[in-house]
């Protein structure tokens, strides 16, 4: 790569770290309409996201294809105006596609409307946002509660699940403090805990170590690699290389298209991270 992001190989290079002629790039290059196998969590066909912006067109992303299995634990990089965050949005039910497909656990949510979009998007994602959103005067516990409040479920449920999710992320013994008696890493640990609740299909990272230092962070990433290697799937959407090197694969985005798809070793040989 020429600098942080680089300009990567394009998608029609081939080579023995880009994945764009593996079995990830077979899978969106299918045939327009066809449901992914239900090995694909994640499937784009030529996904694209235009803004007007007053006259002029912005063309967010150019056409996406990328294939994301099961379990799998990608990163998604790329400096500020790539498309990083609007793929994180569409990919996140957030926003809907000016073109091309999305198909998210077999379901094709580029066509869905905004109710639609809105369920889906409750069942199958767990979001953690680099500023936590806790409720501050709630408890750990509770905090993590409240999207089952938010589903209706009972409350002894709540409580069982909630307690589950804060074990995974190794939290049982915090549950009963409020944010202000947790450390920065503590809280980002409630907030991925809250994301875990409703066992979503995948969970979706945004910038999750933005708020918190280098060793933090390092924390942070091994509760997401612990996760990963317990079977969730895990998207971490970031700007930093040393972040997104976590990652068992590294998608790096520059002016709305892919410009590497890496697994980690070569995108650490690429970026002098060895």
């Amino acid at each position: 790569m020429s600098d942080q992001f680089g300009s990567g190989n394009p998608l029609t290079t081939t080579g023995e770290h880009n994945m764009s002629n593996t079995a990830e790039r077979k899978a969106v290059v299918q045939e327009p309409g066809a449901t992914p196998d239900k090995s694909w969590v994640i499937v784009t066909r030529g996904l694209k996201r235009e803004y007007d912006m007053g006259g002029e067109i912005v063309r967010a992303l150019r056409g996406v294809d990328l294939a994301i299995r099961r379990n799998e634990y990608v990163a998604i990089m790329g400096p500020s105006g790539s498309g990083k965050s609007t793929l994180m949005n569409l990919v996140g039910c957030l926003d809907t596609p000016t073109a091309g497909e999305y198909w998210l656990n077999g379901m094709l949510v580029s066509t869905m409307t905004d109710d639609q979009l809105a369920r889906v998007r409750n069942k199958e994602i767990g979001f953690v946002f680099q500023t936590f959103n806790l409720l501050p005067r709630a408890t750990a516990l509770h905090n993590v509660e409240l999207p089952l409040v938010y589903a209706g479920i009972g409350s002894d449920e709540r409580k069982r699940k909630a307690k589950q999710a804060l074990e995974k992320v190794q939290l049982e013994h915090r549950m009963t403090h409020k944010p202000n008696e947790l450390s920065g890493g503590q809280r980002q640990r409630v907030a991925i805990a809250r994301a875990l609740v409703n066992d979503p299909s995948i969970l979706l990272a945004d910038e999750p170590t933005g708020n918190l230092d280098s060793q933090t962070s390092t924390e942070i990433m091994k509760v997401f690699e612990d996760l990963a290697t317990s079977g969730q799937t895990v998207i971490m959407v970031t700007h930093e290389a040393d972040i997104a090197a976590h990652a068992r694969r590294v998608v790096v985005l520059r002016d709305g298209i892919i410009a590497s798809d890496d697994r980690r070793s070569a995108f650490k040989e690429q970026m002098g991270l060895v």
